[in-house]
């Protein structure tokens, strides 16, 4: 006989959804290999006149018309957080001194609800919600590797506490936060806790009860069938990933008494109707049309567009350092000249600038003097030829290295001048001084678009 098909595959698969989360349903189906119904796995064979099909010793129905076989099959439909309790959770919770919490006593009423109407859905398929103590503990207890005997890293160990949960919000005394913004002598742990950005996240485990029949509630059988994680950019990881159509997964119980379980996780959330997905599309459009509105009030209606045909300059500099010079207390003087044919600049601008005095300081064998000082101008250029050999002349940047001295007496340590790039990309030049003044600037072109370059000297 052929054996059966068994999907391998147990990773992980991510989805995104804008769809809120609460509309997912999955519908698992568990059951147990036995002798019997292991011949659904097998090819169908020619039977033979001499050989008798090995369906007449499945188990028959008892008087009460109950198959022993149905104990070991399940299949039920569970929504997003949907809690089913297990049958450990309803012995504990019936006790009331069991109760610790207030979620406890929330589940020991919703126990006592469902035995008044007959008994719970489920019988071996179960979950853990975001909220249970079983999904705080797995998340400090989850291993890296399958190794039975696997030592935990520096950085396991280091980020054993970092929890993807949702983030608690600040508690507020009238409109002040009441914890710090800044804390001065953070713990290890709260170094450990806050060390990465954290993504909030929710977390449903699917678990399976695999004890025997008369035995089931014991923590020891429970095994996680299924772990979805949801992060509220509406990213969805679920692991393994849906079944589809790939063969059904296994699970083999340890013990004594071995035992073969497979079971199958699909998706079958229901579809948006045509008048559900219209509604969608019109709200979706009305709020994208809302935000438009708003960044259009942010920019307003004063923005100013460049004139048909005009050529529009920004330059944004720096007047980086100066060195080798004499003396100390050095400022530099620096103004643009603009060509006098069809060259004009917005009256609000200045096209000429004085840093502050510097004190020198020794690297090597020079003096230098570390300005910093930033400027910009704009200036425009109107031609209605714009073809390449009807450039226009280009406008001249000059500058003034001046010293002062104990009476407060200017002194005149150098000039030049240099002419601004006619062309994107970076270059390099010296002004002839004698000595080395450096300006680095960043330059914008263009009429439809701004194409920058760096210039330094």
């Amino acid at each position: 006989m052929a054996e059966a098909v068994w999907s391998t595959d147990t990773g992980g698969a991510v989805y995104r959804s804008r769809d809120p989360v609460r509309n997912l349903r999955l519908r698992v189906r568990l059951q147990r290999i036995t002798s019997s119904n292991f011949l659904h796995y097998q090819p169908a064979a020619q039977l033979g006149k001499d050989l008798i099909d090995l369906a007449t010793f499945r188990p028959q129905p008892t008087a009460s018309g109950h198959r022993p076989e149905e104990d070991e099959e399940e299949e039920i439909v569970i929504g997003w957080q949907e809690k089913l309790f297990s049958q450990f959770e309803v012995d504990l919770y019936q006790n009331e001194a069991a109760c610790q919490s207030p979620l406890d006593y929330q589940y020991r009423q919703e126990i006592l609800k469902l035995e008044n109407l007959g008994g719970k859905k489920n019988r071996r398929i179960f979950t853990y919600t975001d909220s249970d103590r079983y999904t705080n503990l797995e998340e400090h207890c989850q291993r890296m590797t399958t190794a039975a005997s696997e030592v935990p890293s520096f950085l396991v160990e280091r980020m054993a506490n970092v929890r993807r949960r949702r983030q608690d919000r600040r508690e507020m005394v009238g409109s002040i936060l009441k914890s710090r913004i800044v804390t001065w002598e953070p713990s290890e742990e709260f170094v450990r806790n806050n060390h990465v950005i954290n993504t909030p996240l929710q977390t449903m485990h699917i678990m399976a009860d695999l004890g025997p029949c008369k035995n089931l509630g014991y923590k020891k059988y429970e095994h996680v069938l299924c772990t979805l994680k949801v992060d509220s950019n509406g990213v969805i990881t679920v692991k393994p990933d849906f079944t589809g159509l790939k063969g059904p997964y296994r699970i083999e119980t340890e013990g004594e008494k071995q035992e073969l379980w497979k079971y199958t996780i699909d998706n079958v959330s229901p579809l948006a109707q045509p008048e559900e997905e219209e509604r969608e599309r019109r709200v979706f459009n009305d709020l994208y049309g809302r935000h438009k509105e708003y960044l259009s009030s942010l920019v307003g209606t004063d923005f100013e567009l460049t004139v048909p045909g005009a050529l529009r300059l920004f330059v944004n500099g720096e007047v980086v350092s100066a060195q080798g010079y004499e003396y100390d207390n050095l400022y530099v003087h620096f103004f643009v000249e603009l060509p006098a044919t069809n060259w004009s600049s917005p009256a609000f601008r200045q096209l000429s600038g004085v840093t502050q005095t510097c004190a020198t300081k020794s690297l090597g064998m020079d003096k230098v003097a570390y300005f910093s000082y930033p400027f910009t101008f704009e200036a425009f250029f109107l031609h209605e030829d714009e073809s390449t050999d009807a450039l226009p002349e280009w406008p001249v940047l000059y500058c003034e290295v001046l010293s002062l001295d104990f009476w407060q007496r200017c002194r005149v340590e150098g000039y030049g001048a240099v002419v601004l790039p006619a062309t994107p990309g970076p270059s390099w030049n010296r002004v002839p001084f004698g000595k080395e003044c450096g300006v680095c600037w960043t330059v914008w072109k263009g009429s439809a678009s701004r194409v920058p370059f760096t210039m330094c000297w």
